[in-house]
């Protein structure tokens, strides 16, 4: 953005000008997705309205002469305190770094930890009775799309993407419902399936066996795993140095 839209003079409150360069400031500072909402010129004028009460309040503060009341004095003497105090702590961990070869280190030492588990892809058709699973089963048999079939017959909510359950773990199902989709061969309709919710067809479209994650893909989860790890160790080593040095006694 140019010098000049940033000068822009979007709103005046109690005689101060509110900029876009302002208001852009502000924005900057919320978390991205709610920055993606706020790119939406009706959020955006909801900000600057925040932006106009914010001066008309600190215009109030002034004529009332807030920051001369004991109130307002004992809570900056606290927010400096609590600063310092935050200030001291990042202090102690803000200098901890990772480099790739621990992190590669971290990786081949537990692997066992990124393991990607089999999993299936299937869609299916749920309904109430062992006679309407056979009748949609004797439908798909004689040529129906299965994905048209979910649509017609199916009580799952997934009926609307033509029974599709993406991909799925062990775990994830009820035991007789996993147990039918692993064992299925790809593109055969099995079924019915009874579980505690009905009948079930299932028809299996792709199946990935258990794989080892790459390096690559768990880098930067690594990387944060590690580094919080060393943050938190060295947070509260000294913790109980601190202790040591000023004296802690707890009174319950």
């Amino acid at each position: 953005m140019s010098e000049n839209n940033k000068e822009k003079v979007l709103a005046m409150a109690a005689g101060h000008e509110i900029t876009q360069g302002e208001l852009d400031n502000l924005i900057a500072n919320y978390p991205p997705e709610q920055q993606i909402y706020l790119s939406d010129p009706k959020a955006k004028d909801e900000v600057l309205d925040q932006l106009i009460a914010f001066h008309l309040f600190a215009r109030m503060a002034e004529e009332e002469k807030i920051r001369e009341t004991e109130a307002y004095q004992t809570m900056i003497e606290k927010m400096k305190v609590e600063l310092a105090s935050h200030m001291a702590a990042t202090s102690v961990v803000e200098h901890i770094t990772v480099s790739p070869q621990e992190e590669r280190a971290f990786y081949e030492e537990n692997k066992a930890q990124f393991v990607q588990g089999a999993k299936v892809s299937a869609r299916h058709i749920l309904v109430d009775t062992m006679e309407q699973a056979r009748q949609a089963a004797e439908e798909i048999a004689g040529g129906k799309a299965f994905a048209d079939a979910a649509r017609e017959y199916s009580t799952c909510p997934s009926k609307d993407r033509g029974g599709d359950l993406g991909y799925f773990t062990r775990g994830q199902m009820v035991p007789e419902f996993e147990k039918a989709a692993f064992e299925a061969e790809i593109g055969k309709v099995v079924g019915p399936v009874q579980t505690q919710f009905g009948y079930h067809l299932i028809l299996v479209e792709d199946k990935k066996e258990r794989a080892e994650v790459s390096f690559e893909q768990v880098q930067g989860q690594i990387h944060d795993q590690l580094i919080q790890s060393r943050q938190q160790k060295a947070y509260s080593e000294k913790v109980e140095e601190l202790k040591k040095k000023y004296g802690v006694e707890k009174k319950i």
